[in-house]
């Protein structure tokens, strides 16, 4: 790589002596610059020094040069430490000069040095001189100031237009760091690629204070290297010259056009739109990127898979990536794009696959690395977890609006849960039947007054059944016989009416009835419930009622059937009873079981027992046997015959 450069000095106009000193070696094309601290004894000893130390350091451990390797990383480590080491040693030798000589103590100086190896500049800096680079016309400060103003400045207590009216105007050359004041100090390197076109500068603080960037821009753009420093020192007497100035020049041939300088260019450019280096300085992104490994890829190759460990934040330089999870496509990424920044601080897995679509470059930061900047640089540490912050605080304000909009979009949806609900019918165990209603449709409905309309408007199965039987017994009171007549009061639980509409139209009949009729309702009776039979066959009732007959008398009734009956009431006008020639009484047909929801309200029963007839009563207590359950009736003992008169 071919360099040009020129370098200058001058004592200004306001001191007597310069304290400046620079030094360039073309053969180690190492370049030095050094600002002796003003006010100090002997600060130009000390810059003095400190070029030509740190120049012997590099020359006697240049071996290192024969195995240096470009595009090895550790090669550059290499080369930092090694400068790191000759401005200690520097430090170390100039300290122990003012220890052994007491008019000396205190002395010490600013140190920048650049270091051109290949195609990779190093650099390593001390105190308040600079190295700026102009690069495609923009200039860039690479190194930054050990002082107390820019440490105010940096924490925010002052602005730099604010410093000169500051009560800190006076400790405005006070530095935080210097080389040689004591036994050692901290040292900051930085490495970085050169491209053609480049142009370096390496000056004092007395030539920067009076210059912008657009000056320095516009001035080492001149084509001719040697007329850079004058001009930049002229003008900075021009504006004041207060203090010495230094200025050295460097120019890489080329124009800055080739694809290696579109390359850098770019992939800093993109690193600059990753949100978590988005606020970091040229030179901090330049330290970002010296951690980064940079890698082909080819189409269809994997760069990961789900449920990898994931180490390393991936920038997609060129080339198109296809994200997967569970073998379904979520996302494409193109040129500019990356992923997995949260794997530089937590170690969750993969929680998806990425596969190369177009072939092209990748960029990643491993997690190590990260971490070893971090502890190495506190002020780049501090910018890098704020970024990490604000990202982190964005996504939980997103999330937080996804959640309260999907909150409101599910408030306007009815709720139909309870359309969803099922009804198993366990009689059958085989139907299932899926009732639906909707709790908004009865929101700010009277629920009792739509019960008192239903009832209204629709009769219950068993008022239903009711009327349906009133009707058929009115029908049948019109043309039935006595006998009939009886038959269906019976049928009915109407046991009185029964009996007097046979003993009204056939006493003989009426003496022949089942056990079933009794004639009337006198004498005690006991009931126990049970299980109710089914009507017997017309065969067996017959028998059975000759046989209670013959044995025992009915309660409520003569035993001797030749003592007169009394005369039994007519029947209502209402209801003729017709008298027919049939005096066998048919069985009534057995009712169809009633729905336990829509069971009829609960009637007197005429029952027979070996003791007697008894009616039973309606219950009143707990609820009645449904049917096909047998109920038990005590047996009442035969009384003795009574008067009718009398009873």
């Amino acid at each position: 790589m071919e360099i040009k450069y020129w370098a200058g000095t001058d004592v200004g106009r306001k001191r007597a002596g310069n304290e400046d000193n620079f030094l360039i070696d073309k053969q180690l094309k190492l370049f030095v610059v050094a600002d002796g601290m003003g006010g100090h004894a002997s600060g130009d000893i000390a810059s003095a020094m400190a070029v030509h130390s740190v120049r012997d350091v590099v020359y006697e451990e240049r071996d290192i040069f024969d195995t240096y390797d470009d595009t090895d990383p550790r090669s550059h480590v290499e080369v930092c430490t090694l400068l790191e080491y000759a401005v200690h040693r520097t430090c170390a030798t100039i300290h122990n000069k003012a220890r052994l000589e007491p008019e000396k103590r205190g002395m010490g100086t600013t140190l920048v040095v650049l270091l051109i190896i290949g195609t990779r500049g190093f650099i390593a800096y001390v105190g308040d001189s600079r190295i700026y680079l102009l690069r495609g016309g923009i200039v860039y400060q690479l190194t930054e100031d050990h002082s107390l103003k820019n440490e105010l400045i940096r924490m925010g207590k002052i602005t730099a237009d604010e410093f000169a009216d500051s009560p800190y105007a006076s400790l405005k050359n006070a530095m935080t760091r210097a080389v040689g004041v004591y036994e050692s100090v901290e040292v900051d390197t930085l490495d970085f690629d050169i491209i053609p076109g480049d142009t370096f500068m390496l000056c004092s603080d007395g030539l920067y204070e009076y210059l912008h960037d657009d000056d320095i821009a516009n001035t080492l753009a001149l084509p001719d290297v040697k007329a850079i420093p004058g001009a930049l020192i002229d003008l900075a007497n021009k504006r004041g010259g207060k203090d010495n100035i230094t200025g050295v020049v460097i120019q890489v041939a080329g124009d800055g056009t080739g694809d290696r300088a579109a390359e850098i260019n770019f992939t800093l450019d993109t690193l600059k739109g990753v949100p978590i280096f988005a606020e970091l300085s040229y030179q901090q992104l330049v330290r970002i990127l010296n951690l980064a490994d940079q890698r082909a890829v080819l189409s269809g190759q994997t760069i990961f898979c789900e449920g990898d460990d994931g180490d390393d934040l991936i920038v997609i330089l060129r080339g198109e990536v296809e994200l997967t999870r569970d073998g379904v496509a979520v996302a494409t990424l193109n040129a500019g794009a990356h992923l997995g920044e949260m794997s530089l601080i937590d170690t969750n897995l993969r929680s998806a696959t990425a596969t190369v679509m177009e072939s092209g470059k990748v960029l990643s930061i491993s997690r190590k690395a990260f971490y070893e900047i971090l502890r190495r640089e506190p002020r780049l540490a501090v910018k890098l977890l704020w970024s990490f912050l604000q990202i982190l605080s964005g996504r939980l304000r997103k999330t937080t609006s996804d959640l309260a909009d999907a909150k409101t979009a599910t408030a306007l949806v009815p709720d139909f849960t309870g359309e969803l609900l099922v009804d198993e019918e366990a009689s059958d165990g085989v139907t299932a039947k899926r009732r639906a209603t909707s709790a908004s449709a009865i929101a700010d409905t009277d629920l009792a007054e739509i019960a008192r309309l239903a009832d209204l408007a629709e009769p219950t199965p068993a008022q239903a059944d009711a009327a349906a039987q009133d009707a058929e017994a009115a029908v049948q009171a019109e043309t039935a016989t006595p006998t009939e007549a009886a038959g269906a009061a019976t049928a009915s639980g109407d046991a009185a009416t029964a009996n007097k509409t046979m003993q009204a139209a056939d006493p003989a009949a009426a003496s022949a009835l089942p056990l079933g009729i009794p004639r009337s309702d006198t004498g005690p009776k006991k009931v126990t419930t049970g299980p109710a039979a089914l009507p017997p066959p017309a065969a067996s009732v017959a028998a059975k009622a000759d046989s209670a007959t013959a044995s025992q008398p009915v309660v409520g009734t003569h035993a001797d059937d030749s003592q007169a009956e009394p005369e039994p009431p007519p029947p209502p006008a209402s209801k003729p009873v017709r008298s027919r020639a049939k005096t066998e009484l048919p069985l009534p047909k057995p009712r169809p079981p009633v729905p336990a929801a829509a069971k009829p309200k609960p009637t007197p029963r005429v029952v027979a027992a070996p003791g007697g007839t008894v009616i039973a009563p309606a219950p009143t207590g707990p609820p009645k046997p449904e049917r096909g359950v047998t109920m038990k009736v005590a047996a009442v003992p035969p009384e003795e015959p009574t008067d009718p008169e009398t009873s």
